[in-house]
C-alpha cells in the first residue's frame, strides 16, 4: 500500500555515494549497509503493510559514533529514522527513500545492575525479557511485559510507551524508566533524570518517553526493578456473553480490587490461542477474561473469592483457578501468543490499538461487530481490559484486491469510535504512520502546533523521523510566525512580551 510520506530530497539522492563514504568513516568494518539485497530486511517494521527501502542503513555500537552520525546528517540536511528491534506496529520505523536509517541493534549490553537502588542501567538494543532475566536471580524483575516482550528492545518501549498484561498494577514504561541518555539531532549528548525516582524541573523523561523517535536518538536507559511478588495466581473465566466480561471488569475495579493483570479475548481470538498453545481455554464460551491477583499468599487467597464471587454475579459460566506457577503461565502463554496465533487463521491481519474508558467495552465490542459485518472483514479482539486498551485484529487477504483497504478503513472506523466513547488514539503501539492522519479526530489544528512546538525544541530542521505522528509537519519557522492582516495583530487587546 502507498501512504504519502515527505518528497525525497534529490540533491540528497545524488550524494548517496558520498553519504555512504562519510558514515562509512564514522562507523568501518561492518557498520554501513549499502546493498539493496541486505537493506531488505530494513524496508518494514511490525506493520508490515507498508515498505520503504532506506537510502542507508548505519548499525553504530557506541554514543559517540551516534553523536557523530547526527552532526553530520545535520549539517547535511539528511533525514534520520532511529530504529530499534523492528516490532513497532504502527510504521514508527518506516525508512525514508532519501534518509538514513539508523539502528541501535548492537546496544546490547547491561551497563549496571544496582540491587541496593533497584534499577538497571542497560542500552537501548536490550530487549525487555532479558532484563528480567538479568536479575531474576536475586528474585527482581522489569514490570511492563509487552506481548512481544521476547523480541521487542528497552529502547522501542521507551520510544513507544510500550505497556503489556501487567500494566493496570504496575504502570506503563513511563512508569518505571527513571533517565535516560539521549543524543539530539545536533549532535549534543544529553543526560535526562538518573536513578532517583524524582528529579528537579521539568519531566524531561516525560517528554522522551512516548516521543515515538521525533525529538532524539536514546543510547542508554534506567529501568526500576521490582522484587517478585510472594504469590502469583490466575483465574480463567468464561462468560456466554462478551457484556457480561465486560461487566465483571468493571464490578472487580469498581471494588476497589487492582489486580496484577485482566485481559480479555473474544471467541475468534480464545479459539486460535488455544488451537496454537493448548493452555485448556474453554471453547464454548463468547469472551474470556485472565485475571491475576498478586502479593502476599493470605491476600491473595481472600481477593481470589472476592474476584470469584464477583464473577459468578456477573454470569460466568467457567471459573479455573490455577494451582501452580506451571500452570499460571500456561494461562497466559495462550495470551501472549494470541497475535501470532490469529496469523494461523488469516493470511494477514491489521492490529489495532486504541484506548476507551473501561465502562464503554460493551458499547465498544458492539461497534466493532457491526463493523465487522459492514466492512465484511472477521476481527479477533485481544485486548488489556483492565485499562480499556483495544486490540482487535482486523482479519484480510492481501492477495484479494480491495480487501487491505477496506481493512484500514475498518481500522480507522474503530480508532474514531474511540474518541467517540471518551478514549484515545493510541494505547501502547505509538501513532507513527498508522493513526498519523487520525490525529485531527481528537486534536485540534492549535493542539498539534503545540505539540510541533515541542518538537521544533528538539529537532528545529525537522530531520528526526519526518512524516510520522503529524498529518501535517510545519516548518518551525511557520509555527513562530504571527499573522498580521491587513497593518492589524489578531486580539490586539491580548498583551504581547
Amino acid at each position: 500500500m502507498a501512504i504519502m510520506m515527505p518528497a525525497s530530497d534529490q540533491a540528497v539522492l545524488a550524494r548517496r555515494a558520498e553519504i555512504v563514504a562519510a558514515l562509512r568513516a564514522i562507523v568501518p568494518g561492518e557498520g554501513v549497509i549499502d546493498t539493496p539485497a541486505e537493506m531488505r530486511a530494513y524496508e518494514s517494521d511490525g506493520l508490515t503493510a507498508y515498505r520503504q527501502p532506506p537510502m542507508v542503513v548505519v548499525l553504530p555500537d557506541t554514543t559517540e559514533q551516534v553523536s557523530l552520525i547526527l552532526k553530520y546528517c545535520a549539517g547535511q540536511g539528511i533525514k534520520v529514522v532511529p530504529r530499534g528491534s523492528g516490532t513497532s506496529l504502527s510504521g514508527g520505523a518506516l525508512p525514508l527513500e532519501d534518509g538514513v536509517l539508523l539502528g541501535l541493534g548492537k546496544f546490547k549490553r547491561i551497563r549496571e545492575i544496582d540491587f541496593d537502588n533497584r534499577v538497571v542501567v542497560t542500552e537501548p538494543g536490550v530487549t525487555n525479557l532479558a532484563i528480567s532475566q538479568a536479575v531474576a536471580h536475586a528474585g527482581f524483575y522489569y514490570a511492563p511485559d509487552p506481548s512481544s516482550q521476547i523480541a521487542c528492545s528497552i529502547g522501542g518501549n521507551v520510544a513507544e510507551n510500550s505497556g503489556g498484561v501487567h500494566c493496570l498494577k504496575y504502570g506503563m514504561t513511563t512508569n518505571n524508566v527513571l533517565g535516560c541518555e539521549i543524543v539530539l539531532m545536533s549532535g549534543e549528548i544529553l543526560r535526562i533524570g538518573g536513578k532517583s525516582a524524582e528529579n528537579a524541573g521539568y519531566d524531561l523523561m516525560g517528554v522522551i518517553t512516548g516521543s515515538e523517535g521525533l525529538l532524539g536518538v536514546i543510547t542508554e536507559i534506567t529501568v526500576r526493578i521490582l522484587q517478585k511478588p510472594e504469590t502469583a495466581r490466575a483465574l480463567m473465566v468464561g462468560f456466554a456473553e462478551v457484556e457480561a466480561a465486560g461487566e465483571c471488569v468493571a464490578r472487580i475495579i469498581g471494588a476497589g480490587i487492582i489486580p496484577g493483570g485482566m485481559e480479555m479475548m473474544d471467541k475468534p481470538a480464545i479459539h486460535a490461542a488455544e488451537a496454537f498453545v493448548h493452555a485448556g481455554y474453554p471453547l464454548d464460551v463468547e469472551a474470556l477474561l485472565i485475571i491475576e491477583l498478586d502479593g502476599p499468599k493470605i491476600e491473595v487467597d481472600e481477593l481470589i473469592t472476592r474476584v470469584e464471587t464477583i464473577a459468578n454475579a456477573c454470569g460466568s459460566t467457567t471459573c479455573q483457578i490455577s494451582t501452580s506457577e506451571a500452570e499460571r503461565n500456561l494461562f497466559w502463554a495462550g495470551r501472549k501468543a494470541a497475535f501470532p496465533a490469529v496469523g494461523r487463521i488469516s493470511p494477514d491481519y491489521l492490529c489495532m490499538d486504541g484506548t476507551i474508558p473501561r465502562g464503554a467495552l460493551p458499547k465498544a465490542l458492539a461497534r466493532i461487530r457491526e463493523l465487522s459485518e459492514k466492512y465484511q472483514l472477521g476481527c479477533a479482539n485481544v485486548f488489556h481490559a483492565g485499562d480499556g486498551n483495544l486490540h482487535p485484529l482486523i482479519l484480510y487477504d492481501a492477495n484479494k484486491p480491495g480487501e487491505i483497504e477496506r481493512a484500514e478503513a475498518f481500522g480507522a472506523d474503530i480508532l474514531r469510535a474511540c474518541v467517540e466513547f471518551g478514549g484515545v488514539l493510541t494505547g501502547e503501539h505509538g501513532v507513527g504512520i498508522e493513526k498519523r492522519d487520525l490525529m485531527p479526530e481528537m486534536f485540534s489544528e492549535i493542539d498539534l502546533n503545540q505539540q510541533q512546538r515541542l518538537k521544533c525544541a528538539f529537532d528545529a530542521q525537522g530531520l528526526l523521523n519526518p512524516g510520522k505522528v503529524f498529518p501535517t509537519l510545519h516548518r518551525c519557522a511557520e509555527l513562530g510566525r504571527m499573522h498580521v492582516h491587513a497593518g492589524k495583530l489578531a486580539f490586539p487587546d491580548i498583551p504581547r512580551f
